[in-house]
């Protein structure tokens, strides 16, 4: 879509990250869940331990640039991708450790990152917060996740399945260990209709917990029928049950305020105050400075600290909540699909 000048992906609008020089990848295909939500259909290994033939991260992030610029390769000559667009895509200049497995199981993580960093490509790693020693050991990323998918002990079990028989304390220790963090944290939760949404207060004392600068709210998406899970399109909420979820969870955040939506990704922001400078939002990263200083930070042997203030960029008018464009980039052309027999565009 990108690369066609049809609209970025929802980290577009939020942080402005350039969706078509972002590459998706992991570098462990291992997990310590099974949440009923995960679109592999629970194909990846699962465990509590790394235990699997290590390959070193220089070789996976040399693959993983090879793999994406194939991948923009094959989009040469095809109709409506531009030329300017699709030159910039082959150079990578983000990388989200999400895709698949618990990145943070790598037992060279922090080298992978590293080298991430010397290739000028930003860091987005997600947790699914079982591992807070790792959390607490791990090097300054651009913005670090967790993924918050209930906010009880008995619905926790029930979505994401863990492995580990102290998953709860684990749950709460990675959520402490994220408040301790300097550089941008960020808590991901994934509405899960008839599971997930009635929690709310205790969703807030989470949040009080972990003290992230931002909370992310995605309606779940339906990755069609699995042996490994019985979720259903009716577990899909429409964007304006997000949306709803989202102002009463903001109600109960004195520190917190709705910022950015991203309507056709069916996904909100709630962003810390502190990232509202003189009554505007500055949800969005100064990628070249978090460069500077993360080199600064490691020329210095970890001394020459930064925290979030230090990389925060304005956020555009169109990527606020309540804009006319609900989140779309008006340098793009919204694309609809022609002859939609349904309306289903709430999923």
């Amino acid at each position: 879509s990108m690369l066609r000048g049809r609209g970025g992906c929802y980290k577009h609008t939020f942080y402005g990250i350039e969706s078509h020089r972002c590459m998706e990848a992991t570098p462990s295909l291992a997990c310590a869940n099974k949440c009923v939500f995960c679109w592999r259909h629970h194909t990846n290994p699962v465990g509590t331990e790394w235990r699997w033939k290590m390959d070193q991260p220089e070789m996976i992030l040399r693959e993983a640039i090879e793999n994406h610029q194939n991948m923009i390769k094959q989009f040469k000559g095809v109709l409506g991708v531009k030329a300017d667009r699709f030159e910039e895509a082959m150079t990578a200049k983000h990388c989200a450790l999400s895709l698949v497995g618990e990145p943070i199981m790598y037992p060279e993580i922090n080298r992978f990152l590293k080298l991430l960093h010397q290739q000028n490509i930003s860091s987005f790693l997600v947790t699914n917060a079982q591992f807070p020693t790792e959390i607490r050991n791990l090097e300054p990323v651009t913005q670090l996740y967790v993924s918050v998918d209930a906010s009880t002990k008995e619905s926790l079990k029930k979505i994401d399945r863990p492995l580990f028989k102290d998953f709860w304390q684990r749950f709460l220790d990675s959520l402490t260990a994220l408040s301790e963090k300097q550089q941008r944290t960020v808590y991901r939760l994934t509405l899960v209709k008839a599971w997930n949404v009635d929690e709310l207060k205790a969703y807030a004392e989470l949040v009080s917990l972990g003290k992230p600068d931002f909370i992310e709210v995605k309606g779940v998406t339906y990755c069609g029928e699995s042996s490994a899970s019985n979720l259903t399109m009716a577990n899909v909420p429409w964007h304006e049950e997000v949306v709803r979820f989202v102002q009463e969870l903001a109600d109960l955040l004195p520190d917190y305020e709705i910022a950015c939506e991203h309507e056709h990704s069916n996904c909100l922001l709630i962003a810390h105050k502190k990232f509202k400078i003189n009554g505007e939002w500055c949800t969005w990263i100064n990628y070249d400075r978090f460069q500077e200083l993360v080199r600064d930070y490691t020329r210095s042997g970890g001394s020459k600290t930064f925290t979030a203030a230090d990389y925060m960029a304005k956020t555009p008018p169109w990527a606020l909540f309540g804009s006319r464009e609900r989140g779309f980039d008006p340098l793009d052309t919204r694309y609809q699909r022609k002859n939609k027999t349904k309306d289903v565009s709430g999923c």
